[in-house]
């Protein structure tokens, strides 16, 4: 950076105060200043390498360096400071103005080149190094550099305020479309778009892509910005863009924008103002109306299991990366961010991780504030499910699809053909108490997930439009928990599409029909119940990819249901045995009426202070029967 370095810049600043003559009011003052500066010149030539750096990294030309280091001046040395407020007319400290710094550039500030290198889209502006107070012409907008700038030519790596909480690890993950992503970087394409659905790894192909051009990456996380109910304020977003691209900029990388969904329609402005190349990870599709031109387009593929399984396995250990832990469709970085957790909080206790510490901890990944969402409480297995033969058989091959979706899709496109998303749908019918939302539980416990129940008052509304945007808002919140979405009484949102006799009618077709089009787009895993499935609309048979039906219980099915419930008690009075043979013949009733009469004995026994035994169950059956408007003819009764 020959003749540009702050010291040698005191040649230039010779010249300037020399230029304004020994009447100059504050001359005394310029020429002690300027003493004191020459003074220190060999600190000053220590920023040299940084600088030379710097111009190399942002392809800064003579002038734009020279600018650099007069600006450079005024925010590292406090007498430096003054001099340039002296040489301004402030008559004391302060920021040159544009035109202090042009002349002590070596130029005029009637030339046009000079104008033209200080604007927005010369190398200056679009590297964001200088930052512009006040003012609106050269002799009144004073110049100095950004904070992040300064602190990284002093040999501080202070990460800007706005970015400091929004970076990434950098985890690669060679995924299907890291070869695309790269040889779009490779040919110099300055914005390369990734759509990364619910569980993609979207950003760990981006560094992959990255790795594989062996040129750094800097990763940062839009989605984790402070958002409102529509998501992050826009200012705020564009804010935290600029400063990332800042950060790539002094670390010449590339920038891994995840979250980018969040400034879609001003990235292709933000890219082309800015130095360096993006690869934005978002959750959509590229939307054309954001830009006249179209950038590369990627979708990101998700982890194999077995990619999984190494990834576990490298964090956690060989014994933890069980099948329940590789089916969490988790991405690299939550893999990482899970295993890392799970391992502080075994070695809190001094012992090894297990599969528990993992599952723990990726609850509380998933899991959010909210009544529709449930991650709290013991966990229900398939155990716990008392049902005929066939239907667990169903419900355990439901798991089995879910767990081993990414391998399918890895495959090939057998998802996702004709506008289909790659989730899995299943309908849960029966009569009310047969486990049809306690399987719903199962499976998302079964799978680490949470389970994600829609309350239907408050996805219905009156005027028109708003059920389908409540309905955007479900799928698309428990799209991105990675959570089990459970419609529970189905048949009242989903019954049958009617003639339309009026636009009541109309509206309500609508929204069954809209309701068609997102389940089919979904990426996660949805399960309807509905008590009635005669009410359910043929159409969306033909969108579910399971039909489970609970029946209700025969004598075998009743008997194998008291024997479970009873079996969760220490012990029962073996002074009064319970009669499940009785039970199981007399007591017509589903297993969640039985298992509210356990219920009601237990409490029973607790308040006599002796063991739960038949005349316990035999009362709280009397009142459950009588709540449910029936009553028991046996003579045994």
């Amino acid at each position: 950076m020959g003749g540009t370095s702050p010291a040698l810049q005191l040649d230039a600043l010779e010249v300037a105060v020399r230029r304004r003559g020994s009447g100059w009011a504050d001359a005394p003052a310029a020429r002690a200043a300027l003493d004191a500066l020459t003074a220190d010149a060999p600190g000053l030539d220590a920023l040299a390498p940084a600088l030379d750096d710097l111009a190399d990294a942002c392809a800064l030309d003579p002038f734009d360096q020279r600018v650099v280091a007069v600006a450079l001046l005024a925010e590292a040395h406090p007498v430096a400071h003054l001099l340039l407020g002296l040489l301004t007319g402030d008559g004391a400290a302060g920021l040159p103005t544009l035109a202090l710094a042009v002349e002590l550039a070596g130029a005029s500030v009637l030339d046009p080149g000079a104008h033209a290198r200080l604007a927005p889209g010369a190398a200056l502006g679009l590297a964001g190094l200088l930052r512009l107070v006040g003012g609106g012409t050269f002799a009144t907008t004073r110049v100095g550099l950004q904070p992040r700038v300064v602190a990284h030519l002093l040999g501080r790596r202070d990460v800007a305020p706005s970015v400091r909480g929004l970076l990434g690890e950098a985890v690669p993950a060679d995924v299907v479309g890291y070869a695309e992503v790269a040889a779009a970087l490779d040919d110099d394409e300055p914005l390369v778009w990734v759509h990364a659905p619910v569980g993609a790894a979207g950003t760990g192909l981006a560094v992959a892509a990255c790795r594989a051009l062996d040129v750094g990456c800097v990763v940062v996380d839009l989605d984790r910005l402070p958002a409102g109910g529509d998501g992050p304020d826009r200012a705020t977003a564009l804010a935290a863009v600029r400063a990332a691209q800042l950060e790539a900029v002094l670390a010449r990388s590339v920038l891994v924008l995840a979250g980018a969904h969040t400034v879609g329609p001003d990235l292709v402005r933000l890219v082309a103002d800015g130095a360096v190349p993006v690869v934005a990870v978002g959750a959509t599709v590229w939307d054309p109306r954001w830009a006249p031109s179209l950038p590369p387009t990627v979708t990101a593929g998700r982890l194999t299991l077995a990619q999984r399984a190494e990834r576990w396995a490298l964090m956690t250990g060989h014994d933890v990366a069980t099948p329940d832990v590789v089916s969490l469709r988790m991405t690299p970085e939550e893999i990482v961010k899970v295993g890392r957790r799970a391992r502080a909080d075994a070695g809190r206790d001094h012992r090894a991780v297990q599969v528990d510490d993992v599952r723990r901890t990726a609850r509380r990944l998933g899991g959010v504030a909210g009544s529709r969402v449930r991650t709290q409480g013991t966990s229900a297995t398939l155990d716990d499910l008392v049902l005929p033969v066939h239907t667990r058989r169903e419900v355990e091959r439901l798991v089995a699809w879910a767990r081993h979706r990414d391998d399918v899709l890895a495959l090939g496109d057998l998802h996702g053909k004709g506008g289909k998303g790659t989730g899995i749908s299943a309908l849960f019918s029966g009569s009310p108490g047969t486990g049809k939302t306690l399987a719903a539980h199962v499976v998302a416990d079964t799978l680490n997930m949470d389970l994600f129940q829609v309350d239907l008052s408050s996805v219905v509304d009156k005027y028109i439009g708003e059920t389908e945007k409540n309905l955007e808002r479900v799928f698309g919140q428990a799209e991105s928990l990675n959570a089990v979405l459970f419609f529970d009484e189905a048949d009242a949102l989903f019954g049958s599409r009617s003639a339309v006799s009026d636009a009541k009618d109309r509206y309500a077709n609508q929204e069954v029909a809209y309701l068609l089009q997102r389940m089919e787009a979904a990426e996660g895993l949805t399960i309807l119940a509905t008590n009635l499935r005669g009410n359910l609309d043929p159409a969306f048979a033909r969108r579910l990819h399971f039909m489970i039906h609970f029946p209700d219980p025969d004598v075998p099915t009743r008997r194998a249901l008291w024997e479970h419930h009873l079996a969760q008690l220490p012990g029962t009075d073996p002074d009064d045995p319970v009669d499940l043979d009785l039970l199981a013949e007399t007591v017509d009733v589903c297993g969640g009426d039985i298992r509210n009469v356990v219920l009601g004995a237990t409490y029973d026994a607790v308040t006599d202070g002796t063991p739960l035994g038949m005349r316990h169950v035999r009362a709280a059956t009397l009142r459950e029967i009588a709540k449910l408007g029936r009553r028991l003819t046996d003579a045994r009764w």
